[in-house]
């Protein structure tokens, strides 16, 4: 099977879900190509709609939430147009609609809404296409979902088919399979071998801190409270900054000598089952990785629109605690403490049966499949 994968640099997340089906698409034996639809113009084009979402996250993530808003008040007034969204992802479709002529695949596979509306004018154009699969990456169903015309929607969780039924997608084109993940999050290790393969310090109790790829949510207030709150030698603070080097300098200048603080690392998952607390904002990926790796989650300063959802589903179902903001800052430190003071805080890593194991391997199990298989009523695999 060939099997191209769309995905969107818009936060870490996305390529990371494109990444795991990808892996586990290749572990079998077929071939799968990862492709941006923004580079097929040109490179700038791809850094600068990357960019865009980035810096507005990082730097203004209140007007990110405004504009997320009007995408739900698009979808509760009936208009007779589309969303501009959908537009302006038309205009890629002569572009990808040139690659596809040019290149064979068996099926096409989206993590972000933006290809999947370029797919739809596609689709809608007459433009022959193979089977199409949009994986929603998010505890939600977000703005646009429902305009993305696709062969199956794959979401995270079974408890959120009747969100995207209330929006129009038919129920017999859903998968609840879950958001994949890397299968180096499900794999069990000795807690101190970890460790010293971290180079960390077996006896000491760790704290890790993450704001995504991106870097965002507010880590410099986080750091300060966390670091005045304990200052035993028995736990020790791990700030990972992603791509954010302002953020990384910041920190590194100001608590360099009093914490631990890295950049991206391919140890991710490494540190998520070694450490004993995991404080993150709510990313849907990063999210599923921590419940799936076994960390105990506390969930911080949410970028409003699906971050928000992710984190109420989180914390509706058991799977973290939320500390949305730093008004909450003592329950935060009490949150962490009450962790710390269990003999271990890390959690068994499944999901409480409500986000399904190994969502990468259920994915590839469903694109095996001969494509007559797709209006069977839905079903995990």
């Amino acid at each position: 099977m060939d099997a191209l994968i769309l995905s969107c640099g818009t936060g870490g997340g996305h390529d990371a879900a494109a990444r795991a089906i990808e892996q586990e698409l290749t572990a079998r034996g077929h071939s799968a190509q990862i492709l941006n639809p923004y580079s097929l113009r040109s490179r700038r084009k791809e850094r600068a709609v990357n960019a865009a979402y980035i810096n507005l996250v990082q730097r203004a993530p209140h007007v990110f939430g405004a504009v997320y808003s009007l995408g739900d008040v698009y979808r509760r007034v009936p208009l007779p147009v589309h969303s501009p969204v959908y537009y302006v992802s038309g205009r890629m479709g002569v572009y990808l609609r040139r690659y596809l002529s040019e290149h064979h695949f068996d099926v096409i596979v989206t993590t972000h809404v933006f290809p999947s509306e370029i797919l739809t004018n596609l689709r809608r154009s007459g433009y022959p296409l193979p089977r199409t699969y949009f994986v929603i990456t998010d505890y939600t169903c977000a703005p646009f979902t429902e305009e993305a015309e696709c062969d199956g929607y794959i979401i995270p969780s079974e408890k959120l088919i009747p969100e995207f039924t209330k929006y129009g997608i038919p129920e017999d084109r859903i998968y609840p399979l879950g958001i994949p993940v890397r299968e180096q999050f499900y794999q069990r290790a000795d807690r101190r071998e970890l460790l010293a393969r971290l180079g960390l310090d077996p006896d000491r109790r760790y704290i890790l801190l993450a704001g995504g790829s991106i870097g965002a949510g507010r880590i410099g207030p986080a750091v300060s409270a966390l670091l005045r709150h304990y200052r035993r030698e028995d736990v020790e603070l791990i700030v990972i900054c992603g791509n954010n080097r302002r953020l990384y300098r910041s920190l590194s200048r100001r608590y360099g000598r009093r914490c631990t603080v890295l950049r991206s690392t391919p140890d991710m998952a490494d540190y998520m089952r070694a450490c004993d607390v995991f404080i993150s904002k709510p990313g849907g990926l990063s999210s599923t990785e921590a419940v799936v790796s076994g960390a105990s989650l506390i969930h911080i300063t949410p970028i409003p629109g699906c971050e928000t959802r992710n984190m109420r589903f989180f914390q509706r179902n058991g799977l973290g605690t939320a500390v949305p903001t730093f008004l909450g800052r003592p329950r935060l430190l009490s949150v962490c403490d009450k962790i710390l003071a269990e003999a271990d805080g890390r959690r068994s890593g499944a999901g409480n049966g409500v986000i399904p194991d190994h969502a990468a391997a259920a994915i590839c199990d469903l694109l095996e499949r001969d494509g007559e298989a797709l209006p069977e009523k839905r079903q995990k695999v």
